[in-house]
């Protein structure tokens, strides 16, 4: 859920890209400027944080949020009397889409294995998959409370096996959020704390007096979240870089406008700078869509912030063909990608840079963000060029070893092994192959010298 920039010439059209605008938003240095005050923002506070530990964190929670307990982390009785709140059905809904999540996890967990292979006689090398020790999972409050951020961040991290899993939300009207407090805790939270934005995630990962820290955060958030996670990696792993929400329809004439608006504006209530882009081959179907947008929007609840979104970050793009939208889809690289045309699985089989693909116009967006089993944390401003979202596989690093077993074998690669290195200027590395091929192989190697050949 999660890339904070508008579009326009910043989406990068060329003078050579055939497609045309039927409808652009903010460019690229208004975003730029917005981007600028959030980072010098988040870098004071992160400082502070880091400096005064939890006299700045409470300082900052009763500022932004009106919250000062005297714990943060809620206890066993007080997550008790949380999940009391909670109607029976909406447990039994929570129950049902962490059950998704978690098989759909475990599948993929199953599909990682350790490996030991002899690779040559006597050399045998391998790979061991390690979760990480510590997550820090965070949960957006702010005007939605993202329940189903618990589900993809806790559950996927419980299924991955991670020994230790903070999971932290603001409060919500002066207490904790009941529902996503029972999220956390049924997804398998071993500490829950009630701390919303840059305060939550530097608290988890710099840690203070009374909370020790973490090796790695996940979970989407705000403008202020996304970058306190950037400036905070390298100090922790973080799942991924990721900034408001995105999303690409890629239709045809096979649907009609008014599901195409609705999956944009659905997506676009979201947040005022979330980007929502219709890529067609059919100028029927763009017309139709801007025109049904407009009709939404005088009945649709979230209007107020989906009209800013469309107004600013929303666009219409024409295209000829179904290959100029794979090669569009593909420059733009959204986070969530819905294809609803007659052959959807071209669209599968050729795109290469998206966060996830709904295929078809029986699925949507929001089935991905809330309960069909996918990871709805997924990379936004076109880093689905580089890296997909957040999955079980995150949270465990795969770490190598190697073995030698006979003298034969550490003899043969030290040979190879010390030219390379004297061809590199290493001599300590070269010695340390040496010592190994004089020792194991018989031969009488002058130090810091290349071996040469037999």
């Amino acid at each position: 859920m999660g890339g904070g920039y508008g579009v326009g010439c910043h989406f990068g059209i060329g003078e050579d890209v055939m497609a045309r605008y039927l409808k652009q938003g903010l460019g690229q240095a208004e975003v730029d400027e917005a981007d600028a005050k959030v980072r010098a923002q988040v870098e004071t506070i992160l400082g502070d944080i880091q400096a005064r530990g939890d006299d700045a964190v409470r300082d900052l929670s009763e500022k932004f949020d009106n919250w000062s307990p005297e714990n943060f982390q809620l206890s066993e009785p007080e997550i008790e009397a949380a999940m009391a709140k909670v109607a029976k059905r909406d447990l039994d809904d929570i129950r049902f889409a962490q059950e998704q999540v978690r098989n759909f996890a475990q599948h993929q967990k199953d599909a990682l294995r350790d490996i030991e292979v002899e690779t040559m006689p006597g050399v045998v090398l391998g790979h061991k998959n390690i979760p990480v020790n510590s997550v820090g999972c965070y949960v957006p409050g702010g005007k939605y409370p993202m329940v189903a951020s618990a589900h993809m961040s806790v559950v996927t991290a419980k299924v991955a096996g991670v020994p230790r899993i903070v999971a932290s939300a603001p409060p919500q009207g002066g207490a904790p959020h009941p529902a996503i407090v029972a999220a956390m805790h049924m997804g398998g939270a071993d500490e829950i704390l009630v701390l919303g934005g840059i305060q939550a995630v530097a608290t988890m990962a710099l840690g203070t007096e009374s909370i020790p820290s973490v090796d790695m955060l996940v979970g989407p958030g705000n403008m202020f979240v996304a970058e306190a996670k950037r400036q905070l990696f390298g100090r922790v792993g973080i799942d991924l870089f990721a900034g408001p929400t995105e999303t690409l329809i890629i239709a045809d004439d096979t649907v009609d406008g008014e599901l195409c608006a609705i999956d944009l504006l659905g997506q676009a209530e979201h947040g005022p700078t979330s980007p929502a882009v219709l890529l067609t081959t059919s100028e029927a179907l763009a017309k139709d869509t801007m025109a049904e947008i407009a009709r939404q929007l005088d009945i649709l609840p979230t209007a107020e912030i989906a009209r800013e979104s469309w107004a600013n970050y929303g666009a219409v793009i024409l295209c000829d063909s179904e290959e100029e939208m794979v090669e569009e889809a593909d420059r733009l690289a959204f986070e969530h990608v819905q294809v609803m045309t007659k052959d959807p699985e071209y669209f599968l089989d050729n795109m290469t840079n998206y966060g996830a693909l709904f295929l078809g116009p029986r699925t949507n967006v929001s089935y991905g963000d809330k309960v069909i089993g996918t990871n709805h944390t997924l990379p936004t401003k076109r880093a689905g060029r580089y890296t997909g979202g957040l999955w079980v596989g995150k949270f465990i690093k795969t770490h190598t070893y190697q073995r030698v077993l006979t003298d034969e074998a550490s003899a043969l690669v030290g040979e190879y092994c010390s030219r390379l290195c004297m061809l590199e200027g290493f001599a300590g590395h070269a010695e340390q192959a040496n010592v190994r091929v004089r020792r194991y192989g018989g031969r009488n190697v002058p130090p810091y010298t290349a071996v040469e050949p037999r």
